[in-house]
């Protein structure tokens, strides 16, 4: 393993591979074959480099090699191979040699590439007219095949070893992207740092089962899953989502691969009117943890058919027609555990306060001692959305009846487009709910007749008291420095007189 490995170097070298597509065509419509490629270069490399290692122990019996090779975690097909392509570059076809290479990898495959019987690279085309006529076309994938064959990009495992930086990369990909293309990629993308937040939050456990019935590209499912790997060595837990955006799905397919994830489930649909995490009699699955960041107050949600629910998630109250958050939640609710099941879900501030049906199920949870805490966080923390947000925390089995508020919103690490969270911010959040108290201007433990008390409302600033009196005005030592002032000013004027009489330019100069 090379030691001097940089994840810097591979990011910006995957972000400079974004420049052959820039003034060709958009953003959203090449961050699929950069994402893609970079999967297809990093299953060549391991396949090349586990073949290797095999020819170098078993040089005399290529039997025995091509049998050691079914046990790696997928097959790779000679012509699908990213070192296939790069040698034909120079060739007609680059695009259709692409698709057919990828359309290869899924068949060999089986379902390893495939969900809800949808494959991971259906909605992805190399060969689309996208990238101009056929000569143009051509010469682009050619040079996408020549930078991403740059030694920056060997992601071989005896060079990269254990490290995570396929991973990171590909995170670091879907970030920018969500950055530089505004809302529409970044409504699918939490950003680390608030996924970190919830998963330390909700503390994942050896042996838990993880769902995201929102995922997107899966980042949060990878960060709670990353918390087990970290804090007990182990890989005994499963993570579950479903994405309705199939483009994002796919990403999602990818980033499990990516980070080796390979004991997931995700579906694609869509989770409030389709949902496809069911157990064997055709139920909702429950988790231990479910954990979200919804799209805020969507209008077209399913209100249509939720009278008719066969799961009965909205016995609570059927949420407003042009607002679905409390039906992302209520959802998320009857998939929990009933002893074990815990669940974070960001949502915008009005669901603390609005009223109508939102209210009745807002009191309904609340009287269902649900309702663990309620945090608030910083604005602009949210690609393509400059709104402050907050995360509520449910459990299936508490202590007591109190919830928690938490006013985080003014602690943040400011950027010049986003905030972000720095890690002493998310470390006082996390300290603040475990210890579950009162923290001045901070946190308020409500008890639940403060909840009732106030209608049930839980805006926070009604809990916590973040004002800050100003400070009484001196009027006798403001006025006693104003005569300084003056005073300074007078002798200032006289030497400048003192100095223009010198020069000639005084009253009485002639």
């Amino acid at each position: 393993m090379n030691e001097n490995i940089n994840q810097d170097s591979i990011n910006k070298a995957l972000w400079d591979s974004c420049n052959i597509f820039r003034g060709t065509t958009d953003a959203d419509d090449y961050i699929d074959l950069i994402l893609t490629m970079l999967f297809l270069k990093y299953i060549s490399d391991v396949w090349q480099d586990h073949y290797d290692g095999y020819k170098a122990q078993y040089d005399d019996t290529p039997e025995l090699i091509e049998e050691m090779m079914k046990y790696e975690r997928f097959a790779l097909p000679k012509n699908a191979s990213f070192y296939y392509l790069y040698e034909h570059r120079y060739e007609p076809d680059n695009g259709k040699r692409i698709d057919q290479a990828l359309h290869a990898i899924e068949e060999t495959n089986g379902t390893k590439f495939r969900d809800s019987g949808k494959s991971v690279f259906q909605d992805i085309s190399f060969n689309t007219d996208r990238l101009g006529e056929d000569k143009q076309k051509n010469s682009i994938l050619r040079y996408l095949l020549e930078v991403f064959a740059k030694p920056e990009l060997n992601l071989k495992p005896s060079r990269v070893g254990t490290l995570d930086v396929i991973g990171n990369a590909y995170e670091y990909l879907i970030k920018n992207f969500a950055v530089s293309s505004g809302k529409k990629s970044g409504e699918f993308y939490t950003p680390p740092e608030v996924s970190d937040l919830i998963a330390e939050l909700l503390e994942p456990q050896p042996g838990d089962s993880i769902c995201d019935p929102t995922c997107g590209s899966g980042s949060l499912l990878i960060k709670c899953g990353n918390k087990v790997r970290t804090k007990f060595d182990s890989k005994n837990y499963a993570l579950y989502g479903q994405e309705m955006n199939g483009s994002t799905w796919s990403r999602a397919k990818m980033n499990m691969f990516l980070h080796g994830e390979d004991n997931h489930k995700i579906e694609w649909g869509d989770t409030i009117r389709n949902p496809k995490l069911l157990d064997k009699n055709g139920d909702l699955m429950l988790f231990d943890i479910v954990a979200a960041n919804p799209p805020f107050s969507v209008v077209q949600w399913g209100h249509e058919d939720a009278e008719n629910d066969k799961f009965n998630r909205f016995r609570r109250g059927i949420p407003p027609k042009t607002k679905g958050d409390y039906a992302f939640i209520l959802h998320m609710i009857e998939t929990l555990k009933p002893k074990t099941g815990r669940m974070g879900v960001i949502v915008p501030h009005g669901v603390l306060f609005r009223g109508s049906t939102e209210a009745k199920i807002r009191q309904q949870l609340i009287d269902e001692n649900l309702l663990d805490a309620v945090i608030g966080l910083p604005d602009k923390l949210f690609y393509g959305t400059g709104i402050p947000a907050v995360i509520l925390i449910f459990k299936k089995e508490k202590v007591d009846d109190n919830v928690l508020f938490i006013d985080a919103s003014h602690e943040f690490k400011p950027g010049k487009n986003q905030n972000q969270l720095s890690a002493d911010n998310i470390a006082k959040i996390v300290a603040t709910y475990k210890a579950n108290e009162n923290v001045d201007k901070y946190a308020y433990l409500a008890s639940l007749k403060d909840i009732q008390d106030n209608d049930y409302n839980l805006n926070i600033p009604r809990y916590v008291d973040t004002f800050e009196e100003e400070k009484k005005i001196d009027l006798m030592a403001v006025h006693a420095e104003r005569e300084q002032l003056k005073a300074h000013l007078a002798s200032l004027e006289d030497e400048m007189t003192g100095y223009l009489a010198k020069l000639g330019f005084g009253n009485n100069a002639k």
